[in-house]
């Protein structure tokens, strides 16, 4: 009588621990499931992310309509929120950048959250937050070109470094930068450094380079 009771419980030891088992693997294989849809998720999300912020690094006019800024009454982003400028000087030299603003929409392109100042070449924005803040670079070689790094910072806030190789040809070299930052109301300025050489024969292209910022939140 005592063999078989022991041998009942046995059994049952066994068939508790097969239940067990088979409840850890069912919430292992739930757990893993639950972090792969995340993990996916958040992958999917991080390219949304950045295809997005690559599409405001286009023309003016495409930027704007990206990010729903139009003549309308009521547009999807305020124009107040957002600055463009081209730059007005193509010479390289260590020097702070001059600016100015484009028509758009039969008004400026500089919003009314935004202050630029021609004397100290500065733009400020007027309400702190985070600003998605970009800087397009395209420099032409117009003959005989020594190589050299330019160098092109926006207040301590965005570093763009090009680099420029030795060329006897009309070449033309574009580097796109950009970065999300927390701004006060300081004024903010892009400064150019060039080295020793000047890069002498090397042109900033007024057209097709620019500076763009805009107020995320």
């Amino acid at each position: 009588m005592t063999q078989q009771s022991s041998q009942v419980d046995v059994e049952s030891l066994n068939s508790s621990v097969r239940r067990r088992g088979n409840c850890v693997d069912a919430f292992l294989g739930m757990s893993i499931l639950i972090l792969f849809v995340a993990v996916t998720a958040l992958a999917v999300g991080g390219m949304l992310v950045v295809k997005e912020l690559r599409s405001e690094l286009q023309a003016p006019r495409s930027e704007f309509a990206r990010l729903g800024i139009t003549d309308s009454p009521s547009p999807a982003y305020k124009m107040q929120n957002f600055a463009f400028l081209k730059p007005t000087a193509s010479r390289l030299d260590n020097m702070t950048m001059p600016w100015h603003s484009v028509k758009f929409f039969g008004s400026t392109s500089v919003g009314s959250n935004f202050l630029y100042d021609k004397n100290s070449r500065s733009l400020k924005p007027l309400k702190t937050g985070i600003y998605f803040m970009y800087i397009q670079v395209n420099v032409s070689c117009t003959h005989k070109c020594k190589a050299g790094v330019l160098k092109v910072e926006v207040f301590n806030k965005l570093t763009c470094n090009v680099e420029l190789t030795a060329d006897v040809e009309k070449t033309t070299v574009s580097k796109k930068c950009w970065t999300v930052e927390q701004l006060d109301s300081k004024e903010l300025v892009a400064h150019m450094t060039v080295p020793e050489n000047k890069l002498e024969n090397w042109a900033l292209d007024l057209n097709s380079s620019s500076l763009g910022i805009f107020l995320v939140e």
